[in-house]
């Protein structure tokens, strides 16, 4: 008896799997086949804040590279971000969250990419930094929780990635952020982009109605000064983390948009 019930439960995850794999191909898009999508991470995260949103995109049928910023300078992040796109066989969709926002504004200009989504994220001009398009905000209430060390490298109180950060995740996974951030370089503030991408490929803008790092009033201005469809998601600063599905739905209409 044992035998079988075990034999019964193998034939069950065996059926599970081929159901499984067939919902997958099903869900495939056969009309974005062929494309790429290149995920760029912000200031304080790392690669594996896109976890969520990866599979939905591979889904689809597209394929997804994370970038690993080192978050030492602009041009250091372009130069990583620019060997990702690099890797690529066929058309690009740069997506770019937060600081990097600044990233692919600068390394969209490569010929691969097609199309730009930034995700609650900065999107200077031509010849500006991050701190000139924010010179006119208003100092954040968790300015007080940044952490400069000996080096210039930020980083973000506990306090302040639960808060103001990611409150819209659980208290478990904001402390997850908190414990594995990225320390960012200051100076990264002050470097200027050299010639914007946006003013020639396409950009979509997810703007986060709840977020407590990049203004929601701040994000919709710099949607509508560089063109973009704009994606309101009523979420945190992470919306990649607390709505993947809707970020993710936002990249695939790009990519779909560009094919």
């Amino acid at each position: 008896m044992n035998t079988l019930i075990k034999q019964g439960l193998s034939l069950l995850v065996v059926a599970a799997g081929l159901i499984s794999a067939t919902t997958a191909q099903a869900a495939s898009d056969p009309d974005l086949a062929g494309m790429n999508v290149v995920l760029v991470h912000g200031a304080f995260a790392d690669g594996s804040s896109w976890n969520k949103v990866i599979p939905l995109l591979e889904a689809k049928g597209l394929h997804v590279t994370s970038v690993q910023n080192p978050l030492t300078s602009l041009g250091d992040d372009v130069s990583a971000t620019t060997r990702a796109i690099d890797r690529q066989n066929g058309p690009v969709v740069l997506v770019g969250h937060s600081w990097a926002g600044s990233v692919i504004t600068q390394a969209g200009n490569n010929d691969k990419v097609k199309a730009l989504v930034y995700v609650a994220a900065f999107a200077p001009d031509s010849e500006q930094s991050a701190n000139d398009i924010q010179k006119e905000l208003p100092a954040p209430s968790w300015a007080g929780e940044l952490h400069k060390d000996a080096a210039g490298f930020l980083t973000l109180s506990d306090k302040a990635m639960v808060e103001d950060f990611a409150p819209d995740v659980s208290h478990a996974q904001a402390l997850l952020l908190a414990a594995t951030q990225g320390p960012w370089y200051s100076g990264c503030l002050a470097e200027k982009i050299g010639h914007a991408a946006w003013h020639d490929k396409p950009s979509w803008y997810v703007v986060s109605m709840k977020d407590r790092i990049v203004p929601t009033d701040f994000q919709m201005k710099l949607a509508k000064q560089i063109g973009a469809t704009a994606v309101n998601v009523d979420a945190s600063h992470v919306p990649m983390l607390s709505k993947p599905q809707e970020v993710a739905a936002a990249i695939i209409s790009a990519a779909r948009e560009v094919k």
